[in-house]
């Protein structure tokens, strides 16, 4: 699942992610954890992935595009 940064909080280190059909997604710092990150920027493209019985995010990473000149 894919999606942008919406907003991030570095207090807390929780943040919403809006998914690529406008849908809002929370996340916390255990997710945030996981991605190995320590802050994210309002309109960073993010994937995420979910806990299957829960539907929580349970890792957000990073989402990089293909170099071009490759």
């Amino acid at each position: 699942m894919q999606g942008t940064v919406y907003t991030f909080e570095t207090d807390s280190r929780e943040g919403v992610v809006l998914l690529d059909d406008g849908s809002p997604v929370p996340f916390d710092a255990a997710a945030f954890d996981a991605g190995g990150m320590r802050f994210l920027r309002p309109g960073q493209r993010v994937r995420m992935t979910l806990d299957p019985a829960g539907g929580r995010v349970v890792l957000v990473t990073l989402h990089t595009l293909p170099d071009p000149l490759r």
